[in-house]
């Protein structure tokens, strides 16, 4: 697990959209980094909380009852057991913010769907 690097480095090392890779390992946390193109189904966390912080691009998070343009340096965090779906027209570099035990889509699976194990490779 990194302790240092830079950022734009590691985004470059991602090839696939919708795949989180745990960068860092803060207390009972993870920090990922991932590149959003095109759109993830909807989902949501019962027990956990997810942070989004937008790096680079822009990208639209529905929500139920509304959606959110998320721009470069923007965050947003979703509360447990809402449901939502990240959409990004253009590439879009975002760091998420969860707790270790988070699922990538909760307990919905596509073929976006990557498990922790995935995720720190």
């Amino acid at each position: 697990m990194l302790v240092t690097g830079n950022i734009f480095d590691q985004f470059n090392a991602i090839t696939e959209y919708w795949s989180p890779k745990v960068v860092a390992d803060v207390n009972d946390e993870y920090v990922k980094l991932a590149k959003f193109k095109g759109e993830l189904m909807w989902h949501d966390h019962g027990q956990e909380d997810e942070m989004f912080f937008v790096i680079k691009g822009s990208f639209d998070l529905h929500l139920e009852d509304e959606v959110i343009t998320l721009s470069e340096g923007d965050f947003y965090v979703v509360k447990k057991g809402i449901k939502h779906k990240p959409v990004a027209k253009e590439e879009c570099f975002v760091m998420l913010i969860e707790k270790k035990e988070t699922k990538h889509t909760g307990n919905k699976v596509s073929s976006h769907t990557k498990s922790i194990e995935e995720q720190l490779n």
